[in-house]
């Protein structure tokens, strides 16, 4: 896949301020390795998206998640969240998010513009995922899993809270498939960036919560979850 970036050699620090401008201008920071220190500009020409109203939830996962095997929360342990998509595992050896990325996407944590989904068991962090939000966006960053289907898990109330929220735009940056299962597509440079104006038109607050702990009277929070994605939910 063809990607432009641009590296960024400036005198002048990044700040969480310009970091918002780039992902409402459609880019968006990487960097080669956890251990490099510099950070490049990344502008696919093809975009990852998952369409909202078009999410794919696989029967099986259908089962774990109305199982409510895991406590899903928002924000309770950001850092946490971002350290462990961070860290280094046997099937992904190395990863982009350096020093710069943690200092940079906590301080937007700190402004409330970056939120992480979590999945919780026996009082253990054990998957999640974190992004950015802004407007009617959310940029999904990374996600992490020490458990079977947990961050897959998370990423079914994250899309079920956008719904709530009435967000517009869930970017993946890149699809993989992991998430061809769920429904993701590629759109060219042109057609996402239409569809990144259109969703920055909106002013959606992140909610933190269906109620409880993501939980409603007489339902877990797996059946509130998958309630909300009733309108465009397809099991296979």
């Amino acid at each position: 896949m063809a990607t432009a970036r641009e590296d960024m050699r400036s005198p002048f620090r990044l700040t969480p301020e310009i970091l918002l401008k780039a992902y409402q201008a459609g880019i968006f920071p990487m960097a080669e390795s956890a251990d490099d220190p510099e950070l490049f500009w990344v502008d696919p020409e093809r975009r990852g998206i998952l369409p909202l109203d078009a999410f794919h939830v696989p029967r099986r996962l259908h089962r774990v998640v109305l199982q409510d095997r895991f406590k899903v929360r928002v924000d309770s342990n950001f850092t946490g969240t971002l350290a462990a998509c961070a860290e280094a595992t046997e099937n992904r050896p190395s990863t982009w998010i350096n020093a710069e990325i943690v200092r940079l996407y906590t301080a937007l944590h700190e402004l409330d513009a970056a939120h992480s989904i979590e999945c919780w068991h026996d009082g253990a962090l054990v998957g999640g995922l974190y992004g950015v939000s802004i407007g009617g966006a959310f940029f999904g960053e990374s996600m992490f899993s020490r458990v079977t289907d947990a961050s897959k898990v998370a990423l079914v109330h994250l899309v079920a809270l956008m719904r709530i929220a009435g967000y517009r735009l869930l970017d993946l940056q890149f699809v993989t498939p992991h998430l061809e299962q769920f429904g993701a597509i590629e759109v060219p440079r042109s057609q996402y960036r239409r569809l990144l104006a259109e969703a920055l038109r909106y002013r959606c607050v992140f909610p933190r919560e269906f109620g409880g702990e993501l939980g409603v009277a007489g339902g877990g929070a797996g059946a509130c979850a998958l309630a909300a994605l009733q309108a465009s939910k397809v099991t296979s």
